[in-house]
């Protein structure tokens, strides 16, 4: 009898799923409410921190949830990450002054240093190789979804009720993907204890130098995120967008089955292809953004991003996997991660100079994003194939 379901689609493999749904879910909701509340505090001038923070943190915390993945195991590493957002959800309503705040955002940072770590790591540890594109692209869907509900269940929360709720509502949720995490089973097999000296990091294990090329096109790539996060919440309400979670739902929602599509033909074809693709798209993206002047050129633009997400997230996981030695596979999978936090903390910080709170901006903001895309396409014209390392 024909499979209906790949051999990697266990119980385990969905509850990680469902913990990333989660996860992600929990701090998504909260961005597009951020800078107007930023603003609130008496802190407009400091919009573009509001993800710099979140992403400088993120990238710091990586050397080190790395090597942790690699040595005490994958659910440790998720689990810390996930404790960060319920307790930071908690802090917010506590620390409200601009100081606090920003504070708040660099510890929240923690836990997408964590969390996503140990999760592709768990899912490369149970797949097979020639499985990895698909696998990575049926996780990240779930990822997205949380990505796309978080927005959108935020943005509706903050119509009817105080921000307040919303933060205590992002802590709880976390709570969750706490639980599921607690039933899932240890894939490393050769652990070690938690120890001080697991903290104390050499040059060779910061970054996994096999996987640069990878990390390098990702970082180009992902500066148009930043970028988004950064600015569309202001661009919605420019534009008469009264949910600013609106313009995230639809992009987060438009790369849900594009993941699928374009991890099997990564696995088919090659991950370098399917990047070429993607940086096309996201170019386009962001051209399209900057001269929208309407609410639906805005969200076709939102399809074409988030087509563009949907592809390069689970073709650069599988191809870092491909690239990484199996003892290593934590720490590439980290350098893959400082990369993606490093594009997006810098684009957030540009995008902000940038703007500078003048919409007479927006269009400088979002032609300079399109331009980074098309460096990564520039670049990945020189990358000639893969370059696969094999399964013993």
């Amino acid at each position: 009898m024909r499979k209906l379901l790949p051999s990697f689609f266990t119980l385990d493999f969905f509850l990680l799923c469902a913990s990333s749904f989660l996860f992600f879910s929990s701090f998504n909701m909260i961005i597009p409410e951020l800078p107007s509340y930023l603003t609130s505090l008496g802190g407009e001038e400091y919009k573009g921190l509001i993800i710099a923070l979140f992403t400088l943190s993120a990238g710091l915390s990586r050397p080190f949830s790395g090597k942790l993945a690699d040595k005490i195991g994958r659910i440790p590493v998720m689990m810390v990450g996930a404790s960060v957002c319920f307790v930071v959800g908690l802090l917010y309503p506590i620390l409200s002054f601009v100081g606090g705040f920003l504070f708040l955002r660099f510890m929240h940072g923690f836990s997408a240093g964590f969390t996503p770590t140990g999760a592709s790591a768990y899912v490369a540890d149970i797949v097979p190789f020639q499985k990895r594109g698909e696998a990575m692209g049926i996780q990240s869907l779930f990822g997205s979804m949380g990505m796309a509900a978080g927005p959108a269940i935020g943005g509706w929360v903050a119509t009817f009720w105080p921000i307040d709720v919303l933060f205590y509502l992002s802590a709880f949720t976390a709570i969750f993907s706490i639980l599921i995490l607690w039933r899932l089973r240890e894939t490393l097999e050769d652990k070690v204890p938690l120890s001080a000296g697991l903290f104390k990091l050499k040059r060779d294990e910061i970054i996994e130098k096999r996987v640069l090329v990878p990390s390098g096109i990702l970082f180009l790539a992902v500066f148009s995120f930043g970028v988004v996060l950064t600015i569309v919440p202001d661009f919605s309400s420019h534009l008469g967008i009264q949910n600013k979670g609106l313009f995230f739902a639809v992009f987060t929602l438009s790369s849900l089955g594009i993941r699928l599509i374009a991890g099997r033909t990564s696995d088919r074809y090659g991950r370098v292809p399917v990047m070429r693709v993607a940086s096309l798209t996201m170019m386009s993206a962001m051209t399209l953004m900057a001269f929208a002047e309407s609410k639906t050129i805005l969200l076709a633009s939102g399809v074409l991003f988030g087509s563009a997400v949907g592809m390069y997230s689970p073709t650069t996981a599988a191809w870092v996997v491909d690239l990484s030695l199996d003892k290593f596979r934590g720490r590439a999978l980290a350098t893959m991660y400082i990369a993606l936090e490093a594009g997006i903390g810098i684009g957030a910080i540009v995008s902000g100079y940038l703007f500078a709170n003048n919409p007479e901006n927006f269009r400088l903001v979002f032609l300079s994003s399109a331009a980074t895309a098309g460096l990564a396409f520039f670049a990945l014209i020189f990358v000639k194939r893969d370059r696969r390392v094999k399964e013993a």
